[in-house]
């Protein structure tokens, strides 16, 4: 079982669950996927980003900030740094470089690569995936393409008995874009921005 206990306490997740957080800029929604993986870090989980906005670096640094597990289980899908052509782009143990935010085939077997990796070799049964972000993909491929991206994806997640979240600017797409990812998601947290900013957060799909 996966808890959410940093959106809402007592919520606990069958494996193979996938979770969208959605929201407007700003509203904390990148913080909130990154603390529900470094909560399972704390508990033995491996943790795998893909991130198609922030370099793997960053992710990093961020990530390690987060928690107080001296050598986290973390693998990192880099789709900025080949795309960019800054810094370093040979593959490390915790970083995986696609091409690009299109190349979504280079996105799928990087993601592969490393949950089998964390299964055979390490013997981590349980891992957090994150996504972030689905709007980057959609700003470079059409509906069509990345639906069924994310049909593969939430489908992986889903056999490997993984917690994926996908995180989602939902101001930057219209409500027929939004009702049509949100068919392949478990649960969906929505964060809203709150009176005196302070985010306020509603889920759909906990029982």
């Amino acid at each position: 079982m996966y808890d959410l206990a940093d959106v809402t306490a007592g919520a606990d997740l069958d494996p193979g669950t996938n979770v969208l957080i959605a929201g407007p800029p700003l509203t904390g929604k990148r913080d909130l996927a990154l603390d529900i993986l470094s909560t399972g870090a704390e508990r033995g989980d491996g943790s795998i980003v893909v991130t198609t906005k922030d370099s793997a670096d960053k992710i990093l640094d961020e990530f390690s900030s987060r928690t107080n597990v001296t050598d986290p289980d973390i693998g990192v899908v880099d789709c900025v740094t080949k795309q960019r052509g800054i810094g370093t782009v040979d593959d490390d143990p915790r970083i995986r470089y696609a091409s690009s935010p299109v190349d979504m085939t280079g996105i799928g077997i990087k993601l592969s690569e490393y949950l089998q990796e964390f299964y055979e070799a390490r013997g981590l049964t349980e891992n957090r995936i994150l996504l972030h972000s689905v709007s980057t993909l959609l700003m470079y491929s059409d509906l069509q393409t990345v639906f069924r991206f994310l049909h593969v994806f939430t489908g992986r997640i889903q056999s490997a008995d993984a917690l994926g979240l996908c995180v989602i600017d939902s101001t930057a797409h219209d409500d027929q874009t939004m009702n049509t990812l949100k068919q392949l998601f478990d649960v969906v947290v929505e964060i809203e921005e709150g009176e005196g900013g302070e985010p306020t957060i509603r889920t759909a799909g906990l029982s």
